[in-house]
């Protein structure tokens, strides 16, 4: 399908005069990311050069897509801003609502009476406001944009951390939160810290039973889950140009699990045979008019040193199978190294070794390439006498990868061996699995082509150890049951007693009959949207108005409590929880029950049990409630990378709607960090991180020097001790005068809302 073709003629237009512009200003041959970034900048804003993860500059994106469970809030603070239309194409999609239990053909009916009044407001606030709607079953958010809006060259913003799997097709596509959506939609420009470049260098081509999944598996454990934080990944080389677009997708898709900003690759034959066979020709052929800019200038490939802040060289030649896990998607090893791997986690490895399930799906494994090679090993296995040891589920990307792979018999192959078909939708991978026997808790192991295995995710048992591989190990952990299990070397028994070997399975880029769809889900918005109405009943548990928040009263924090000091990993699935909580995305009281319930007390080693300044131990979410409604608010500690994870802006809303102050911490991920400031809150970190260990339980705090703020300049903590003593530690910040603005306004909507008037 063809969406946009004018405005993507309209960027495709500027970009050559763009281009010549920044290579003047810069001086020197550019990386493709620059090329798109420079086409991008405000007008006016391009005349300048930028320091690299310390400047900030403003962008007018192309477009914007949110997810079910994240438009919520987005579209809630949309209708506040006053806009009877979005200034940007955006889209909505229906994909994570939808709960995993017993296929399809329960789940997807189960799904559209149980949403059904958070389906009916993000159809309703679509069509009234100018929103392409992609329904329930329709597809995965990300599966669907690159079918559909990707192009090369582009720029979107999207209310998801995996936003960045459009990189597939050579954009910069980048996961924000709901306020910073809301900023491209009512026309103005979207800010973001100028990235760092790191440059991947693929050379060879893949062999045997390793695919672009592997690659991205292999990186995560070089670069680990912050090595890419404000920086964007551009690939490049002869092993890049061998890959699919869908392949490239995929190892876009991951780099949300470094933290980078996003991921891309150059313009190339795969994305133009891509775009053609689904519907974009125009687009192709508008692409190879202006391909010279679409591409990293030669001098960058051939002295990639000299462009990038860093620059990393894999030989897809030698790379081999990844399992990645469990509890941390970078802790990376080769199939070769598995059994020290289980053997590393703790007590009794060969409970770990057995695979109870594995999975196929996710935004980053379900296009008709990883379908088709999972269904040809399962095909090659059937013939040799080889079954199941495990369940396997399946969860196809779209509507219109589904009916291709049914129309080419794939479905049957994969119901043959016994595999379960859901809900062409998250499922699993977004903690919407409803897993028999999950509350046992339970030690077992499982094996996903997702993107993330944080505990608990995919099925709420924090014993559930998953590990993160393609989906073609993903169906030899079922036929083997071990993780341990290599093809490349190991041989399994059939249903004859013979001792069988597996071969690397058949390749299939692209349908050879092209792509098909009955009924892809897509529900355009009304031509003239005033006469629509969209109405939240007051009385609803799963949507609720918004009202803005509070001002800043003009003075330092002082006498603050602090609410919990958060040790180790906290993700943004600690702070707020998905799962069943996704049920309360549209709803701020309720899903606020949540906040910091999966972080672990530093004081106690404990989750959702903190000490009040009364002596009493509470859940944080009542602790935090007690100390707002006191008029005291609270303070939040927090270690190493705070906020990794998803783009959820809930893990920043819910702080604030329950009074925390400021959010302390050694290192942020980008997106929160955003996030807080988005809403109105201090993100600060301690200037010297071993600061971190003067906090103690029962402190309370003091933050000094708001009153003069300055970029760069430091405010001072006071670390009141129940003994009567006092610390001080510096607090660093990044704050600049536009998002100074937001936190005295009290958010960037509120800022919004007081320009309007």
């Amino acid at each position: 399908m063809l969406f946009n073709f004018d405005m993507i003629q309209k960027v495709y237009s500027r970009m050559p005069e763009r281009v010549a512009a920044a290579r003047k200003q810069l001086g020197r041959p550019l990386t493709l990311a620059e090329k798109i970034i420079y086409t991008h900048l405000i007008d006016g804003a391009e005349n300048k050069q930028y320091v690299r993860g310390s400047d900030f500059a403003e962008f007018h994106p192309d477009r914007v897509a949110m997810q079910d469970a994240t438009a919520q809030m987005a579209l809630l603070q949309f209708t506040t801003a006053g806009k009877s239309k979005v200034a940007v194409p955006s889209s909505v999609h229906c994909d994570h609502l939808i709960i995993a239990k017993e296929g399809v053909g329960t789940d997807l009916p189960k799904a559209l009476i149980d949403n059904a009044e958070v389906y009916a407001f993000l159809e309703s606030v679509s069509a009234k406001y100018g929103i392409d709607c992609w329904k329930p079953g329709a597809g995965i958010i990300h599966q669907v944009v690159l079918e559909n809006y990707a192009f090369p060259g582009g720029m979107m913003i999207g209310t998801d951390s995996h936003t960045v799997n459009a990189g597939g097709l050579g954009m910069l596509a980048i996961g924000v939160g709901g306020a910073d959506a809301v900023d491209a939609m009512v026309g103005l420009p979207w800010e973001l810290k100028y990235p760092k470049m790191i440059g991947v260098k693929l050379t060879g081509k893949l062999q045997g039973f390793a695919t672009a999944k592997d690659i991205i598996l292999k990186l995560a454990g070089i670069l680990t889950v912050k090595g890419g934080t404000n920086a964007i990944i551009e690939y490049f080389g002869e092993g890049a140009r061998s890959l699919s677009a869908t392949g490239k997708a995929t190892i876009a898709n991951m780099g949300a699990e470094v933290g980078a900003t996003c991921s891309t690759f150059s313009y190339d034959d795969s994305m133009s045979r891509y775009l053609k066979v689904t519907g974009r020709a125009d687009v192709a052929a508008a692409a190879d008019k202006i391909a010279e800019h679409l591409k990293a200038d030669p001098e960058v490939e051939a002295n990639p040193e000299k462009y990038f802040d860093r620059v990393v060289e894999i030989d897809l030649s030698t790379l081999v199978p990844h399992y990645n896990g469990p509890f941390s998607p970078d802790r990376a090893f080769a199939i070769t190294d598995m059994a020290q791997s289980i053997k590393a986690t703790d007590a009794k490895p060969e409970s770990k070794d057995e695979v109870s399930a594995a999975l196929i799906g996710s935004c980053t494994n379900s296009s008709y390439e990883d379908l088709f090679m999972a269904a040809s090993m399962i095909k090659q296995a059937l013939a040799k006498g080889l079954g199941p040891k495990c369940p396997l589920i399946i969860n196809p990307g779209s509507e219109q990868v589904r009916y291709t792979a049914e129309r080419d018999g794939l479905i049957d192959i994969f119901k043959q061996f016994g595999a379960v078909i859901m809900t062409n939708a998250c499922g699993p991978c977004i903690g919407r699995w409803d897993r028999l026997g999950a509350e046992k808790k339970e030690l077992n192991t499982i094996v996903h082509s997702f993107n993330r295995n944080f505990a608990k995710r995919a099925d709420g048992n924090p014993n559930t150890h998953a590990f993160v591989a393609s989906p073609l190990m993903a169906v030899i952990a079922a036929l083997s049951g071990k993780l341990t299990f290599n093809p490349a070397t190991d041989t399994l028994v059939n249903n004859e007693g013979k001792a069988v070997k597996l071969d690397p399975p058949e390749q299939c880029e692209l349908p050879p009959k092209g792509f098909d769809v009955k009924e892809s889900g897509y529900q355009a918005p009304a031509a003239d949207g005033s006469s629509i109405t969209v109405s939240i009943d007051p009385n609803s548990k799963r949507l609720q108005a918004l009202a803005p928040f509070a001002p800043w009263n003009g003075e330092d924090i002082t006498a603050t409590p602090i609410l919990i000091k958060a040790k180790g990993k906290c993700t943004t699935d600690h702070i707020s929880m998905a799962g069943p909580w996704l049920n309360y995305r549209g709803h701020l009281e309720n899903i606020s029950g949540n906040m910091l319930i999966g972080a672990v007390n530093a004081f106690n080693g404990e989750t959702n049990k903190v000490l009040c300044q009364c002596g009493e131990y509470k859940e944080v979410p009542e602790l935090a409630k007690t100390y707002k409604q006191k008029g005291l608010g609270s303070i939040v500690i927090g270690d190493e990378n705070y906020g990794e994870g998803s783009s959820r802006e809930h893990a920043a809303m819910e702080p604030r709607f329950l009074g925390v102050k400021a959010v302390i911490v050694k290192s942020f991920a980008r997106i929160h960090e955003t996030n807080l400031k988005k809403q109105g809150m201090l993100a600060l970190t301690f200037s010297n991180p071993a600061d971190y260990e003067k906090v103690q339980e029962q402190d309370t705090f003091d933050i000094l020097g708001l009153k003069e703020f300055a970029p760069g300049k430091p405010f001072t903590l006071v670390i009141h001790h129940k003994d009567g003593s006092t610390d001080k530690a510096e607090l660093s910040h990044t704050y600049n005068d536009q998002q100074w603005a937001w936190f005295k306004a009290g958010s960037a909507l509120n800022l919004i809302k007081q320009n309007n008037k």
